[in-house]
């Protein structure tokens, strides 16, 4: 069973306009990961743009990644799909092709009810024998999880972990307490929401899935040996290092600056699927001005 701690770096998936993943750019991507020892790659994550690819690409962007990374770096696949059926199918596609464990958004168009979820997530992790991490993206999907149903998924056979917004870092002490109450001992607690994950991480989650990782590993990854070491001073003096990327993700989005970052810094030229557009010019500038006065990477 894969354990998820530590660091999960989140790239981007390169492709062309009509949606065909590119393989090399996304193993340019990949291989930095790999090199600094990650903990974990979420592939097709929000950042990868999974809602975009079709079944085919998904299957072409996993493989190529379970290639490269050889059993080394556990890969994390987002495995979400309006239709049941269809996330079983992506499950079982990420697990045959070696995948360590899916990511699961309740992705809806009709609201979900509690019910509807836990039977969602039930039914991919039995009929996929995919260790699955529950996914709490509100602010994609419009669902949020709450403390008990959480607890009655986390005790399902094959979900072994929660990936949650870390949105308020005032609240992100009581949050994980709350969780940890309801869930059995194992089951990994992880955050996302880079600005706020330090907190996180220092307020007892196991787990950065970082969208910045996913570009720039290395200074993520000695956030993340601070908090474990009890150096909570260095963690945090890292973190303020870093206030202005997590700014420009917060005005941005962190998808768009994510790509500009790829160009700017010449690791892959890719776009992100349409109809999301590229960062206009100016705020273009504005990421590589950045990036100049901070050296980062």
């Amino acid at each position: 069973m894969v354990n998820l701690r530590g660091l999960s770096a989140f790239p981007i998936t390169p492709s062309s306009r009509d949606g065909q993943v590119d393989a090399g750019a996304l193993r340019a991507l990949l291989e930095p990961l790999i090199a600094a020892k990650v903990d974990s790659i979420g592939l097709l994550g929000s950042t990868g743009s999974y809602p975009y690819f079709s079944r085919d690409e998904r299957r072409r962007a996993v493989q190529a990644a379970t290639a490269l990374a050889d059993g080394k770096t556990p890969i994390l696949v987002g495995v979400g799909a309006l239709r049941t059926d269809d996330a079983v199918k992506l499950a079982q596609d990420a697990r045959d092709a070696g995948a360590a464990a899916g990511l699961l958004a309740p992705v809806s168009y009709t609201p979900l009810t509690d019910d509807e979820v836990f039977e969602h997530f039930q039914t991919v992790a039995r009929e996929s024998k995919l260790p699955i991490c529950i996914y709490d993206n509100p602010g994609t999907t419009h669902f949020r999880f709450t403390p008990a149903l959480i607890c009655r998924l986390s005790r399902v056979e094959g979900i072994i972990a929660v990936k949650s917004p870390a949105l308020d870092a005032s609240a992100l002490a009581d949050h994980v307490a709350e969780l940890r109450a309801v869930v059995p001992g194992g089951f990994s607690l992880g955050y996302s929401a880079d600005w706020n994950c330090t907190e996180a991480l220092l307020a007892g989650g196991e787990t950065w899935y970082s969208v910045l990782a996913g570009i720039f590993p290395r200074v993520c990854l000695e956030i993340v040996r601070a908090v474990a070491s009890g150096d909570a001073a260095r963690a945090r003096q890292l973190d303020a290092r870093l206030q202005p990327v997590w700014q420009l993700l917060k005005t941005f989005s962190s998808l768009r600056v994510v790509y500009a970052i790829a160009n700017l810094r010449g690791i892959c030229a890719a776009e992100p699927p349409r109809p999301i557009l590229p960062l206009p010019p100016d705020a273009q500038k504005r990421v590589g001005e950045v990036l100049a006065a901070m050296d980062v990477g």
